[in-house]
């Protein structure tokens, strides 16, 4: 398709490219606050439990304890080893979701209209801005249409300026609002007026969602907790045996067995592996605290075209009133080619629109001498008006004009000169187009003289020429994606700017529920909030839809409690898109304002997507709700059982010394970050309820049964102490069996604690390499420690017999065990 670019613009070439980067660089900014490997490691150093282990090993050291001191310290490496892992992963898939949200840009080289990604303009460049596209560069204006744009990112003024070849400056990160122009390069990168300020830009700190607001919380209360029984236990023992370090060694033991310091890292884990596995997906993340928004949504708005339909438009049906009937396109005479003709230059010279794209292509097709190079576009009224419309004003060298528009149907007739009875006419000839499931827009010519063009194109007297019917198939998966939404307890919304018919008409034939009601923007905007509040949960179709009735759905459905995820592309659906919970924007058809404001894009453009995105959003919340249950049940064990022998003055009141308890703590750690974020999705969890939004992340029914489960693991590994002293063990063969009993208890733990519903049988069979991978780890290192006899000594434990160790894995199974009964009953209870 021929392009109707300016003939002295032809761009740089391939070699011009190549010398401006190398002489100005790329359109890139330096971020600050990107941490390498020394700050990272530097971090490290300002972690709570690393501070608590360099203190042990220097008391180790300073009594003389040199073995136990090269140990913590060696522990100290493995922790820092696992942290910057951690990292690292958490990094490379933050990075690569950095690389797919790159905008892109369409730029003139070589004489041809290409698109590339933004950071690759160089200065020099012919950049192409348009409607709907964010200014990715500085530059001056060569050539430009009734262009306006939005410097609020600048000047915070929110009205559009216009800007042409005698207000030429164009700047970096503002936003296209009406019109097109080709603007040449003039600086990218840091040398752009957005990248001089980009500092202070970097500098505001995002507010933190509710979920990591609440697991902050909870960890600085499990700190401060930790802080007062250090200073507690170290008081309670330095009392009893005057000895300093002794007490301090006994008293980081217990801070250690307090401190969770493995919530922080597993939640920044889930968040920033579940965006990546997004992202593999197809979905990309820009906002990371969508993730765990995703699991409540409880309502899906989606656009009809391009999202239900393939966004495949074709234009099929016309309509002339002088020959009063629809053809097809087979059938077109010199009418309606005319039709098409006047509705082609009513388009943007550059297609984007895919309704556009199809009148250029009809036009080609039926044309034998092309016209398009020897027009100007002189002058342009942007998509406006309710319902909208939009024109176009071309000239030739000399002086003839065209003057072309097209818009939605009843935008047209209500600025045409056509007779009632014609009016009912070309009505009813709407109607029927539109049952049949056809897009529809009307079009007209006008004619003007002298170059003070009205300033609303409505003023302008025109003839109506007919309509043009286009067709769009509705996608083959539809009615299995919205069956699945039905199914996970999603309701979904139509909110379109298309007819009340065509849209019920596709709709019927996805099978989309509540199809035969709907309600129109102007409709809408007559309510009262309270009115709309309740219409808007009753209401599934909404249609002929503009920026602030979508806007004012989305927020009636947030007055509701509901959870709201909103599909668009357009500049219109900006708003709309920024305001809920989720916005999603569609990677091909969607324009750059779209994706900007959106929190998620579909690469694409498949809303199957989001059903898989809400799966994820299920799956990362409960993966993570387990594996923090599972650090709360474990570390009331250790907690209970390093200081109740303490508190209680039993026989052996240090079973258990900082090298055990950073032996566990590296344990635990791997099984909460690593196995419990490679769960798969439970069978159930997209046939339940969304969860809603507000609902606390410990609440008070989940977080009980995880202090039970603690509760009973200690019971079992105290229970396991006192037997020991009834049957005068010694002190290591008391510490041999409650070890053996806790890490059975955390083997076993670890498989029940993988659903709260099915039974640790039913989870055996979820596909998680990881999970034999690390608990095989476990049992390996811990059978190595009692028999291996320079770790049996070191670890002060004895080879136990059979007897002893079969006894010590049973107390551990049937300390967690019971929870498959409790299970049990939620199954037959549901």
């Amino acid at each position: 398709m021929p392009v109707n670019l300016p003939a002295d613009i032809k761009g740089l070439t391939d070699e011009e490219v190549l010398l401006s980067r190398e002489k100005s660089g790329s359109n890139t900014r330096a971020v600050s606050g990107k941490e390498g490997p020394w700050r990272l490691l530097l971090n490290l150093f300002k972690e709570p439990m690393v501070v608590l282990l360099f203190a042990a090993s220097a008391l180790y050291l300073v009594s003389g304890e040199t073995g136990d001191a090269i140990f913590l310290a060696s522990a100290i490496v493995l922790v820092s080893a696992i942290s910057l892992y951690q990292d690292t992963r958490s990094r490379n898939a933050l990075e690569k979701l950095e690389a797919y949200t790159q905008p892109s840009s369409r730029v003139v080289r070589n004489g041809q209209l290409i698109e590339i990604p933004a950071d690759q303009l160089v200065v020099g460049d012919y950049l192409v801005a348009e409607e709907g596209t964010l200014v990715a560069a500085d530059g001056l204006i060569r050539y430009a249409h009734d262009f306006t744009v939005n410097e609020s990112i600048l000047t915070g003024e929110s009205l559009p300026v216009a800007k042409d070849t005698t207000q030429p400056a164009v700047f970096q990160g503002t936003t296209v609002v009406s019109g097109l122009a080709i603007a040449e390069v003039t600086a990218i990168g840091a040398r752009t007026e957005l990248g001089r300020i980009g500092e202070s830009l970097q500098n505001i700190r995002e507010e933190k969602t509710p979920l990591e607001t609440q697991v902050g919380s909870f960890v600085r209360k499990m700190v401060i907790l930790g802080a007062i029984v250090f200073a507690l236990v170290w008081a309670v023992h330095f009392v009893r045996s005057g000895q300093l370090l002794d007490s301090l060694l006994k008293a980081l033991t217990l801070a250690m067995s307090i401190l969770p310091e493995e919530i922080p890292v597993a939640f920044t884990s889930f968040m920033a592996l579940g965006a990546w596995r997004l992202m593999r997906m197809g979905i990309v993340v820009r906002q990371m605290k969508t993730v765990e928004t995703l699991g409540s949504a409880s309502i899906i708005c989606t656009d009809k075209t391009g999202t239900l339909t393939e966004n495949r438009m074709q234009l099929a049906r016309l309509y002339t009133p002088a020959k009063g009937q629809i053809v097809t396109l087979d059938q077109a005479g010199a009418d309606e080619s005319g039709l098409i003709r006047t509705a082609m230059w009513a388009s943007e010279p550059l297609p984007f629109d895919p309704m556009e794209i199809a009148l250029h292509r009809a036009y080609g097709e039926r044309t034998q001498a092309d016209e398009r190079p020897d027009w100007k576009l002189v002058h342009e009224y942007p998509l406006g008006g309710r319902p909208p419309m939009m024109t176009h004003v071309f000239q030739q060298s000399d002086g003839q004009r065209i003057i072309a528009a097209k818009g939605a149907p009843e935008a047209m007739l209500a600025v045409s000169d056509l007779s009632e009875t014609e009016k009912k006419e070309v009505l009813a000839a709407l109607q029927e187009m539109s049952a049949e499931g056809f897009r529809v827009l009307g079009v007209g010519e006008s004619t003007f003289s002298g170059d003070a063009y009205p300033e609303r194109q409505q003023d302008l007297p025109f003839r109506f020429l007919g309509l043009v019917g286009f067709y769009d198939p509705p996608k083959a998966n539809i009615p299995d994606v919205l069956h699945a939404f039905y199914d996970a307890g999603i309701s979904v919304k139509i909110i379109t700017g298309d007819n009340a018919l065509t849209t019920r008409a596709i709709a019927r034939q996805v099978g989309f529920r509540g199809w035969e009601h709907g309600l129109s923007g102007d409709e809408l905007m007559q309510l009262s909030d309270n009115e709309l509040k309740e219409k808007a949960l009753t209401t599934s179709v909404f249609t002929r839809m503009f920026p602030d009735a979508k806007l004012r759905v989305v927020n009636a459905l947030k007055a509701s409690q509901q959870v709201v995820a909103m599909t668009g592309d357009g500049v219109n659906d900006g708003p709309a898109l920024k305001a809920a919970h989720i916005g999603i924007a569609m990677g091909k058809k969607g324009t750059e304002i779209a994706r900007q404001a959106a929190s998620l894009i579909l690469l694409e453009d498949d809303l199957a997507r989001m059903v898989d995105a809400v799966a994820m959003g299920r799956r990362i919340y409960t993966n993570l709700k387990k594996a923090i249950r599972y650090i709360i049940s474990i570390h009331i064990p250790i907690i209970l059982t390093v200081s109740l022998p303490l508190f209680l003055g039993w026989k052996f009141p240090d079973i258990f010394s900082p090298v055990h308890i950073i032996f566990l703590e590296l344990i635990m750690g791997p099984t909460c970050s690593i196995v419990y974020e490679n769960e798969p999705l439970e069978r159930n969890a997209m046939q339940e309820p969304p969860r809603p939004f507000s609902e606390t992340f410990f609440r008070g029914n989940e977080l009980i049964l995880s202090i039970i489960q603690g509760i009973l693991i200690s019971v079992s590994t105290l229970g396991a102490y006192q037997y020991g002293l009834i049957h005068d063990f010694g002190e290591a063969e008391t510490r041999t069996l409650v070890f053996i009993v806790l890490i059975a208890a955390n083997v076993f733990l670890t498989l029940v604690n993988r659903s709260f519903y099915y039974s640790f049988i039913t989870t055996l069979g979820y596909k998680n390499r990881l999970v034999p991978l690390v608990l095989g780890i476990t049992i390996l290192l811990t059978v190595l420690l009692l028999t291996v006899p320079p770790l049996a000594r070191f670890f002060g434990f004895i080879l136990p017999d059979v007897s002893l160790a079969a006894g010590g894995i049973a107390a551990g199974f049937v300390s967690v065990v019971w929870l498959e009964g409790w299970k049990a009953f939620r199954r037959l209870r549901g």
